[in-house]
């Protein structure tokens, strides 16, 4: 068996999460070292700690809900504008990715990892990153560090504002 090495993942092992981390994170003001990446009126942006891929985004909105018929006109209507505004920064920080996965997990069932706080996934997708170690190995190869996948996507958020 190979073994592939990630050992800056190590911090993030044995640690039972408290809380909604949404809500923990949104209420910090330390933003690059939780990896949320904007803010807006009623929503904001963060990476996922464990993305599908590059870029892999999480839009929720400020306030603890957990279902999209609980949101109000305005924070849908920014879950959505957010969600247009992000994809236009990954594609300037990313160089125009082939296609991207958006999407909501309503309820444990449906996939939804944090239930109890809505968020919209947004996974930039490339031709060929489904490749052969997903496929067989059960296994994703994340080629950039977070925190460098971070500074890309603040500053094509700045070009865009």
């Amino acid at each position: 068996m190979e073994n592939l090495w990630a050992p800056w993942r190590s911090v993030y092992i044995g640690k039972p999460q408290t809380g909604c981390i949404f809500c923990e994170k949104l209420n910090s003001n330390e933003d690059k070292e939780n990896l949320v990446i904007h803010r807006g009126d009623k929503t904001f942006v963060i990476m996922n700690l464990f993305p599908y891929n590059n870029g892999h985004l999480l839009i929720a909105p400020k306030r603890h809900v957990g279902d999209i018929t609980e949101l109000t006109d305005d924070e849908l209507m920014e879950l959505n504008k957010m969600t247009q505004f992000m994809v236009q920064a990954l594609r300037t920080a990313f160089g125009n990715p082939h296609g991207f996965n958006i999407g909501i997990n309503l309820g444990k069932v449906a996939g939804a990892g944090i239930p109890g706080h809505l968020h919209v996934h947004i996974v930039p997708r490339w031709d060929g990153d489904a490749n052969f170690m997903a496929v067989i190995g059960d296994t994703r190869v994340i080629s950039e560090a977070l925190d460098r996948t971070y500074e890309k996507i603040i500053g094509a958020i700045k070009q865009h504002e």
